[in-house]
């Protein structure tokens, strides 16, 4: 963190010793085929500037006529549609939880790629199967292709270059353009190439202020309107004055400037922000007293993969966010019910004086109770 975070990139050689991925590159095709994944299809090269892209769900044929080499298919939030992936995440947990992105999934064949191209965010590169060769450039020249759907910068020269194998990590801060490229299979049953990308959100001032607009418009009182007492005749009627600027600018500051509005805006609009699904509710909940006896007997609650959990402290207490929900909790217990290990390992009686609470999240899809 205080090297490289945000500063420059990093290679861990065999940052996860000996890894096997839970997931082979079979499992990913059978999950591009759900509608409710999101998932690209990416065919050509930087040499011949041939890039297709196309959007899942696919079938087994899409799959069958894929060419030898020069493709590669990428799936999103693949450790929402399989939660105990989750626990690789865990790994990052030095990083506020809230910052994380998701898992996203990239099963090439021979050469496939996306070209080299920017992100304006952190990811870290974890080589899940096969080889990639990646190079990567802090100083580059911008401009992208023309005519392309995907965003491949037009010209492209490596400064420095590493060929990652399983359980190898290359961690990229915003702004560092990068090519990754699948090295051919090493014998012919080996499995092929598949990266795994550990990305990071970061809302643009665009994101927060059109949230923030929209939240806004969602309350009674809008955020207070514009006023000018004192008003004096117009000089120039279609002047918009330094004034009537000035006035403007407090009017917008000061919803920013409200600490009760401006965080509670932050928690709904940070735990929804880039979540590809609502969580479901469930066809039915316990009450309280029925959750208290089942936490007893052994039940356990877990996150839904699809909610976010965060919270804000407020006074000396604490709100938590689920997915844009907002609930009032004590500090010690929102702790507990954002992360995912101490929720499954809390006893019996940390939870149950808390059922109501605990009601409400079950009842809105939040949390899942698993039942001996």
């Amino acid at each position: 963190m205080r090297d490289f975070w945000q500063r420059r990139p990093l290679l861990l050689r065999r940052a996860f010793p000996g890894f096997t991925p839970e997931l082979d590159a079979d499992d990913i095709a059978g999950l591009a085929c759900d509608e409710m994944a999101e998932s690209r299809l990416v065919t050509g090269s930087y040499a011949a500037n041939d890039w297709s892209l196309r959007y899942g769900p696919f079938s087994e044929a899409d799959f069958a006529a894929l060419p030898e080499r020069d493709w590669t298919l990428l799936v999103q939030d693949v450790e929402k549609h399989y939660p105990p992936l989750q626990s690789l995440l865990a790994a990052f947990d030095f990083l506020p939880r809230w910052r994380i992105d998701d898992l996203m999934v990239s099963v090439a064949g021979p050469g496939g790629s996306v070209g080299p191209h920017v992100d304006q965010y952190d990811v870290f590169l974890l080589q899940a199967s096969g080889a990639r060769r990646w190079q990567i450039a802090e100083h580059f020249d911008p401009q992208l292709e023309v005519d392309c759907e995907l965003n491949v910068l037009r010209r492209f020269e490596a400064e420095q270059e590493w060929i990652l194998e399983p359980g190898d990590l290359l961690y990229l801060p915003p702004g560092v353009a990068h090519f990754g490229i699948a090295e051919p299979a090493a014998a012919p049953r080996s499995p092929p190439c598949m990266t795994w990308s550990i990305g990071m959100r970061a809302p643009s001032a665009a994101d927060l202020f059109q949230s923030f607009g929209e939240w806004l418009a969602d309350r009674a009182d809008e955020g207070g309107r514009y006023r000018d007492p004192g008003l004096e005749p117009a000089a120039s009627a279609g002047e918009v004055d330094a004034e009537a600027l000035r006035r403007l600018r407090a009017l917008a500051r000061a919803c920013i400037e409200d600490d009760e509005r401006w965080h509670a805006f932050l928690g709904t609009f940070l735990s929804r922000y880039r979540l590809a699904q609502e969580p479901a509710p469930p066809p039915s909940r316990p009450d309280a007293e029925q959750l208290r006896q089942l936490l007893e007997s052994g039940a356990t609650l877990r996150h839904n993969p699809w909610t976010r959990l965060l919270w804000l402290r407020s006074g000396s207490g604490a709100v938590l966010f689920a997915a844009g929900d907002a609930f009032d909790c004590e500090p010690g217990l929102a702790q507990v019910l954002c992360d995912p290990k101490a929720l499954g390992a809390a006893p019996a009686g940390q939870l149950s004086g808390h059922s109501g609470l605990l009601c409400e999240l079950l009842a809105r899809g939040h949390l899942w109770l698993e039942a001996v």
